[in-house]
C-alpha cells in the first residue's frame, strides 16, 4: 500500500504543487518562492522560509541566496545562505555585536558535538578547504575560508534539520563561533550558511536529494527553488551538460563543486579567437569552470577575459562610452565600465554573449550584461560596468559562473547522473505556474 501511495505521489506532483497543506517525505520534492534581496556583498548568494506553508520556501537573490529552516529541539528559525560552491553547512553558534541572529545550541536537547576521533571527523571531512583538527575539548574543529576573504571556524555536530515538512535528525554541520568578514553589515543578516555542493557532508547530500533546481527572476523579485525531481509537464528544452569528474586529488582543483567544460565564447554571431586548451584545467588543476550561486558575476582567467572584453568594446563601439578611469575597478575585478545618462530608459542594444559548454549553451544578453553600481555617478552620467570580471585580479584559478547570468535560466543540478541542465525560462511566471502565488 506504501508503495502503491509514492507512485501515485509521482504521478500527480504536478497538482501536489499547487498544494500548500501537503507534506513531502524527504526525498520526495520540496517547492520553494524565491524572491530578490539587494546588498554589496560580492561573493554570497540569499533564501527565506515561508510561514504560510509546510513544502515551499521564499528565495531571496542578488548578493545573496537564502534560506531559512528550523533547526533543533525546540526547533529554532535560522537563515542560511544558499551556496552551490561549498559543502559544509554552518551556523553561527556565538553572539558578536554585528549579528542579528544566532543558533543557541546550549537549548537544544538534540545537539550533538562530534569529537575528533570520530570516523566523520576522520575521513567525511577530507574535501573541506581546509584540514580539520582537534580542539581542547577533544572536538572536532574546523576552519572554513572563501574567495571573499571571509572565514569561519568552530566545531562539528549533529542536530535536527527541518526544512519544509522534511526533518532530518543528526544531520552534519559547523557550531561556528568566530569569523572575518569582508562585510559584516551583509553576513549580519544571516544566521550561516547551507552547502549545496556534491560533497558527502552538503545539506543536499545529507537529506537524500537526487537533484535540485532553481529559477531565478530577472523581471523582478520571484523565483523558485526546488529540491528533488523536476517532474514539471511544461518545463521542457533542458540541455545538459556533464560534470567534470576527477578523483585524483590536484592542488587547484575542487573535485567536488559542479564543474563543467566551458569550451568557448560567442560575442553577437562571432567566436572568440581562443584555443579550447585555453578553456581547460592544466595539470595542477587551475582553470577548471564552476558553477556557483555563491558569487554573484562571472569570472574568467586573464587571457580568455582580455579576449571577450577586447571583442565587446570593438562591438558596442559608438553604442556605449566607456568609463575613461583607468584606476576605477568595480568588486576589485571588472574593469571594463562605462557612463550611461541617468535620464535613459533602459539600455542601448548589446550584442549577446554566448558561454559555450559541451552539450549546452548559456546566452547572456540585455540588462545582464551591465551593471550599474550603486551611488557612482559622473555628472549626469551613472556608471554600469561589465558582469564579467577578471579572475586573475581576484587571484582565483578558476572560471567562475555566478548568478547574476543565471537569471531567467532554469538551473538543473543532477547529482545521481553527474550533470547540469539549463533551460531559459520566464522564472517569474514559473513559479506562479508552481502556485507559489507572487
Amino acid at each position: 500500500m506504501a508503495s502503491l501511495h509514492c507512485y501515485l505521489l509521482q504521478l500527480t506532483i504536478f497538482l501536489l504543487l499547487f498544494n500548500q497543506n501537503l507534506c513531502f517525505p524527504s526525498k520526495q520534492t520540496l517547492v520553494l518562492p524565491l524572491k530578490k534581496t539587494l546588498g554589496p556583498h560580492p561573493h554570497r548568494a540569499s533564501l527565506q522560509l515561508s510561514s504560510s506553508s509546510t513544502s515551499r520556501l521564499p528565495f531571496h537573490h542578488n548578493v545573496t541566496l537564502t534560506v531559512t529552516v528550523s533547526v533543533g529541539s525546540p526547533p529554532q528559525k535560522v537563515t542560511m545562505v544558499l551556496d552551490t560552491g561549498s559543502e559544509l553547512s554552518w551556523l553561527h553558534c556565538k553572539k558578536v555585536p554585528n549579528l542579528n541572529s544566532i543558533f543557541n545550541y546550549q537549548s537544544s536537547s538534540s545537539y550533538v558535538p562530534i569529537p575528533c576521533s570520530s570516523p566523520v571527523c576522520r575521513t567525511k571531512t577530507r574535501d573541506l578547504t581546509n584540514p580539520v583538527s582537534c580542539d581542547p575539548k577533544k572536538l572536532c574543529h574546523a576552519i572554513l575560508s572563501y574567495a571573499d576573504a571571509s572565514s569561519v571556524e568552530g566545531n562539528l555536530a549533529y542536530e535536527t534539520f527541518v526544512i519544509g515538512s522534511s526533518a532530518q535528525p543528526r544531520t552534519i554541520f559547523g557550531c561556528m563561533d568566530s569569523g572575518l568578514s569582508s562585510n559584516s553589515e551583509e553576513d549580519a543578516k544571516t544566521t550561516g550558511l547551507m552547502g549545496m555542493n556534491r560533497g558527502s557532508l552538503s545539506f543536499v547530500n545529507q537529506m537524500g536529494f537526487p537533484k535540485f533546481s532553481y529559477c531565478i527572476s530577472g523581471f523582478d523579485s520571484s523565483g523558485v527553488l526546488l529540491l528533488g525531481e523536476a517532474n514539471i509537464p511544461w518545463l521542457k528544452g533542458i540541455n545538459y551538460t556533464p560534470l567534470v569528474v576527477r578523483s585524483d586529488p590536484l592542488p587547484y582543483f575542487d573535485r567536488v563543486a559542479y564543474t563543467v567544460q566551458l569550451e568557448g565564447i560567442k560575442v553577437g554571431a562571432k567566436m572568440l579567437p581562443l584555443p579550447k586548451s585555453a578553456f581547460e584545467p592544466d595539470h595542477t588543476g587551475a582553470g577548471q569552470t564552476m558553477v556557483d550561486s555563491g558569487t554573484q558575476f562571472t569570472f574568467l582567467l586573464g587571457p580568455v577575459y582580455t579576449a571577450l572584453k577586447t571583442e565587446f568594446i570593438q562591438q558596442t563601439r559608438g553604442i556605449l562610452k566607456t568609463l575613461e578611469e583607468p584606476n576605477f575597478v568595480f568588486q576589485g575585478a571588472m574593469d571594463l565600465c562605462y557612463r550611461v545618462e541617468s535620464t535613459r530608459t533602459g539600455l542601448p542594444e548589446l550584442p549577446r554573449v554566448s558561454l559555450m559548454f559541451r552539450g549546452a549553451e548559456m546566452s547572456v544578453s540585455g540588462e545582464k550584461l551591465l551593471y550599474r553600481v550603486p551611488g557612482v555617478v559622473r555628472g549626469r552620467d551613472s556608471v554600469y560596468c561589465f558582469t564579467f570580471g577578471n579572475s586573475d585580479l581576484l587571484g582565483m584559478e578558476a572560471f567562475v559562473i555566478g548568478h547574476h547570468h543565471q537569471q531567467n535560466v532554469w538551473m538543473e543540478f543532477d547529482l545521481v547522473n553527474s550533470r547540469v541542465g539549463f533551460a531559459e525560462v520566464r522564472c517569474d511566471l514559473a513559479g506562479r505556474r508552481l502556485g507559489m502565488g507572487l
